[in-house]
């Protein structure tokens, strides 16, 4: 029997329903950012306006509890990026992402000269941060004296990489300050990462969050190389569609896809949400004519919009005397009641990210 062609509509549809932005869902904190594998997270703030455009009734308080009572984990993962994730999952998971790190630091450290001495920079490093958490211009003046003939910008990718740090949080704002302190998982967990592979999970995981997809799809999301075999091994459990362009899909076979007229409401999300970085090829969410807008110099991702389920445009919040405005940037002409859908949703945004300014706007650019 020929695999099911799959439109764009459908992965569409699919994909944000797996992403929990057709509905906004009643789950904890910890599910939620479970069920997502992650949250990328190099701005403090964006996981928080990720988790509020998903989750029902979601206010600052319940992520910021959850990364007090330790929970919820900052650390380096896939991509080797900043994500948020379920404590447990990081200890059940690293070990399996490992290998993706070190292959981001080896292609850094060959731009950068040469690999260092790695077992050598691991003692220093762990008995340094060991003692107490260390910021990483802490770490950089540490090892400027010990290692003075080496790199330091190498030695810090190479200790970010290798050991299983936590960023440690802060009791205000956003929770992780813009020059935090770095401790050991063993520290903040009190036990280190499984040292089993986890690989199987880790890719069912992956496509219950973001499937159907790719091989392609799968090793852009988890950094990963050269998973074609691995992935053959686990086709027995997968079920097999095509994209309109032939190309081969994987997913869960208990998992439905969903009709493409499916109604998608207007969602707002932040910078690096994983959703416009967990495929390869990036149709099903955002058109190659918005690519511009949304993947920017210097590896920044956008704040976007949706309209019918697909990015529409980008956002920008602005202070002036009292007043915060939330600037819509729309990539197309909207309609009238797109743009009143927008405008309430986005008033409701400006209020949960910035909850003690004296007044409110929307402004829509163009």
């Amino acid at each position: 029997m020929a695999d099911r062609i799959l439109t764009l509509r459908e992965l569409n549809r699919t994909t944000l329903t797996r992403q929990m932005l057709l509905a906004r869902e009643t789950l904890s904190v910890e599910a939620a950012v479970a069920r997502l594998v992650g949250m990328q997270a190099q701005l403090a703030s964006a996981p928080f306006v990720g988790l509020w455009t998903r989750l029902a009734d979601f206010r600052r308080d319940d992520l910021a509890r959850a990364i007090e009572q330790r929970t919820i984990i900052k650390a380096t993962l896939m991509r080797a990026t900043l994500h948020l994730f379920a404590a447990e999952d990081y200890l059940r998971l690293r070990q399996t992402i490992q290998p993706a790190l070190e292959a981001a630091f080896a292609g850094i450290a060959k731009q950068r000269g040469g690999l260092p001495e790695i077992p050598k920079i691991l003692t220093f490093a762990r008995d340094y941060i060991t003692e107490q958490p260390r910021s990483f211009a802490d770490i950089s003046a540490h090892f400027a004296d010990l290692m003075s003939d080496d790199d330091i910008g190498t030695i810090r990718y190479a200790i970010r990489t290798h050991l299983p740090l936590i960023q440690v949080p802060v009791a205000k704002g956003w929770c992780y300050p813009g020059n935090p302190e770095f401790t050991l998982a063993e520290t903040w967990l009190g036990q280190t990462p499984a040292e089993t592979d986890q690989f199987p999970e880790l890719i069912l995981r992956y496509l219950a969050a973001f499937g159907p997809a790719s091989i392609t799809d799968m090793q852009k999301w988890s950094g990963m190389v050269k998973l074609k075999d691995r992935i053959e091994a686990l086709r027995p459990q997968l079920a097999v569609y095509r994209d309109e362009g032939k190309r081969e899909l994987f997913d869960l076979p208990d998992l439905p896809v969903l009709d493409g007229d499916t109604p998608a409401p207007i969602r707002f999300l932040p910078e690096y949400d994983n959703l416009l970085l967990a495929h390869d090829k990036r149709t099903r969410v955002v058109a190659d004519a918005y690519r511009k807008g949304v993947y920017l110099p210097g590896l920044r991702v956008a704040a976007t919009f949706l309209v019918d389920g697909f990015v529409r445009g980008a956002w920008k919040i602005e202070k002036a005397k009292g007043t915060v405005t939330l600037v819509l940037d729309p990539f197309e002409p909207l309609a009238k009641s797109d743009l009143q859908a927008l405008t309430d949703e986005g008033e409701r945004l400006v209020r949960f990210v910035e909850a003690d300014a004296k007044a409110y706007a929307v402004r829509v650019e163009g």
